[in-house]
Parts: C-alpha cells; structure tokens; sequence
C-alpha cells in the first residue's frame, strides 16, 4: 500500500497572485525576489553563504520552472534543466486571507470560505472589552504592546518593562491572530498556555484564527532571544481535511513542527514537535522509517517565515533554502518503490517585501517518488489540488473541492 509524505516550506511563495493588490502585495515574489538579490550579490553574509542562489536539487525537480510558470520568469540565477524529474507546477490560493491556518486547511482540501476576523492598525489594536476581560481572566496587573509589531521587534522593545510589571505583551499584524509573549522562567511558560487558552476562548466570536504563545528567555543587559516553545491555539478547520479521512479509516499519521497546532490537535496522529528545520527534518525522517503502508507523514518547516521571512533577513533566507536543498537527496533516498512525496509552501514572506507580514502569492507543488517521471502539472485553481491528489494516492479517495492531478 502506498505512503505519502507532504513537505510545507512554511511562506516559500513563487509569487504571481492575480488578486495580490486586494492584499497589498502586487508584485510580491518570495523566491524570485530572493533570486535576484543573490544573483545582484545582496543575499551575501560573511560566513554563512555568497553568490547565486543554489538550489540544485529542488531545480532539478522543476522549482525554476513552475517560478517561471507562475511569474513568467525564471528565478534570476538559478538551474533550470531541460526535463525535470518531478512533477512541478503550482498552487493558486483560493481562501480568505494569507495566512497559516488558511493555506494548511486548503492544502489538507478545506479551503476556507467566511471572513476571518482581525484587529485594527490603529494603536491601540484590541477592543477595550477584550483587553478587560483578558486582564481580569488571566489576572494580570495589565498588558503591554496593544499594537500591530514582530515579535522580535517588540519583545526587544517591551522586554524589560515585562519583567519589571509582570504584564504580558500582547500583540497582532495583518493576519487573524492575537500573539502573547512573556518570559519563560519570570512569567512561567504553563501560565502563558493557560493564559493563551482564556484568550483563545475570549476571541472566538470575533472569529480570530490563531492565539500564539510566545515565550522568551534572556535578560535586558544581554537580551531577549525567542525559544522553541512557541504554541498555536486555533480554531479547528470547519469541514474535513485528509487528516479527518485518514483518521476515520484507521491510517498511521504522523505530524511534524506545528501542524498538531494549525489543525486544533483534530486526527493529527502522532505529533512531533522538534525546534528548528534541521531537527524536524531529521524527526521526519525517523518517523517515516516506521510509517507502515498507508501512512501519511505531514510536516512544516517553520524557520523560513519565522526566522527569516518576518525578519526580512534575504542572505538567512536564502541560506535556509540552501540548506533544505542539501537534504533532498536524503529524503528521496527513504522513499521506497509506491512513496510519493509533496513539497510546496502555504503563502508567501517576500524578504525583500515592505512591513513584515505575509504575501498573498502563489505556491510551488512538486511532487516526487520513486517511479514519478517528470511532467507539468501546469496551473493548479486550489491548493486543495493537493490534498485530493494525495488522497487518490492513498486510496482513500479525493478529499474536499480539490482536482486530483
């Protein structure tokens, strides 16, 4: 029986959304706009990489050409061989908004439909009823932030003031999600969860998709550093996802990073949460060496939005895609005769972007295998194109309003 393994290079965009000016980001291109910077010699840092953007494994799958598909140009810089030895093409988003919960749902065949909620720009952000309610629920002396920030921006900015009063500092931007940082060991990293889940239940009938623990370590002489503990609390997706199918037939699935999060814990199997690409990767591929057939591996490889995307860090960016690079021919080493494997992304973090938020843009699908010869799968109207195609090949059927390909 065949297994299946989905690979989500967390914000990896290729640019080229028709409705990117709705979202503010016309002209948004993750990985061509990374290109281009490496190619001009401004994705260099000393010490951690230099000169084009080297991506030899993932081009030889067809990465440069389902860019150019999307685009209408190749990545500047980067290999495009003549016949690809994956199936490549990509993904148009279809859900509201361009955020994590959407394109994971979608991706998993539940496209999200209704308006999500959000809070305003305008300083301060939250309602004053859910900011009292909030302090009176958690019991807390205040909150700091109130505001649209990143995270590392407003923790280097609050963190002392934290420490000093014991509030917590709360925080959004543009996508529906409340964010709650607070150090580890001052404030205690339990009483953040506790507190996320008050306010996770306190946000629900303002429909906000994600309340997100942050929690923190250092000091304000030596600094503030983001740990691993990082917790999602969503809100469940609200119809089926393969995960649902999967689970309803008795099938192994195995989640890695933060997919236990993005999906409410719902049949996400057995979750695995490492900290860091490098260690999910390995995670992953431990797991998969016991999935038995039928078996379905799911993971999401974070750093690329968290580290780097937000951060607008194009020489890290790049690097980290680099380092991906290097681990493909591991993975396709563990895939055995029936596997299929799926690498795409779940919205787009152009770099090179102004803010620091999302980018609405198109996503790069392929797919590999042992027995997969090359062809374009060409322009796919859903990402949930995903999802029912690796539910065909599970033998579960196509799940959601996804095309199988």
């Amino acid at each position: 029986m065949a297994r299946a393994l989905l690979i989500v290079l967390d914000s990896v965009g290729c640019g080229g959304a028709a409705d990117a000016p709705a979202y503010g980001d016309e002209g948004a291109d993750t990985l061509g706009h990374i290109a281009e910077a490496c190619a001009a010699g401004s994705g260099d840092r000393d010490g951690l990489r230099s000169g084009p953007l080297a991506l030899p494994n993932l081009a030889r799958l067809g990465l440069a050409h389902a860019c150019e598909a999307s685009t209408g140009r190749p990545p500047a810089g980067l290999a495009k061989p003549a016949e690809p030895q994956g199936l490549w093409g990509y993904g148009v988003e279809t859900s509201r908004g361009k955020d994590t919960p959407s394109g994971h749902w979608e991706i998993a065949g539940c496209p999200v439909t209704f308006d999500w909620g959000y809070f305003t720009a305008l300083d301060p952000s939250f309602p004053p009823e859910l900011v009292a309610a909030i302090v009176k629920e958690g019991v807390l002396p205040g909150i700091l932030g109130n505001k649209h920030a990143s995270g590392v921006t407003v923790i280097e900015e609050l963190g002392a003031e934290h420490l000093r009063t014991g509030k917590p500092i709360c925080y959004t931007s543009v996508d529906s999600v409340l964010q709650i940082a607070a150090h580890e060991e001052h404030f205690g990293l339990e009483r953040l969860y506790d507190l996320c889940r008050t306010v996770r239940r306190l946000v629900d009938p303002l429909r906000i998709g994600r309340v997100i623990a942050r929690p923190f370590a250092g000091s304000p002489g030596q600094g503030f550093q983001r740990t691993g503990n990082r917790k999602d609390f969503a809100i469940p997706p609200p119809g089926e996802t393969i995960l649902d199918r999967l689970a309803a037939q008795g099938r192994s699935v195995i989640t890695v990073g933060k997919i236990g999060d993005i999906f409410a814990h719902r049949a996400t199997g057995k979750e695995i949460k490492p900290f860091g690409n490098a260690a999910m990767v390995e995670a992953a591929l431990e797991a998969w060496d016991r999935l038995p057939d039928g078996g379905f591996c799911f993971v999401n490889l974070v750093d690329f939005d968290s580290e780097y995307g937000h951060r607008r860090d194009v020489p890290g960016y790049a690097a980290a895609l680099e380092a991906f690079d290097r681990m493909l021919p591991r993975i396709e080493g563990v895939l055995r005769p029936g596997d299929l494997a799926v690498i795409t992304a779940d919205h787009g973090n152009d770099p090179t972007w102004r803010g620091t938020d999302h980018t609405r843009e198109h996503v790069p699908i392929l797919a590999f295998g042992p027995g997969v010869t090359g062809r374009a799968l060409g322009r796919r109207e859903s990402f949930s194109d995903i999802g029912a195609s690796l539910g065909v090949h599970l033998g579960i059927g196509p799940v959601g309003p996804g095309r199988p390909w």
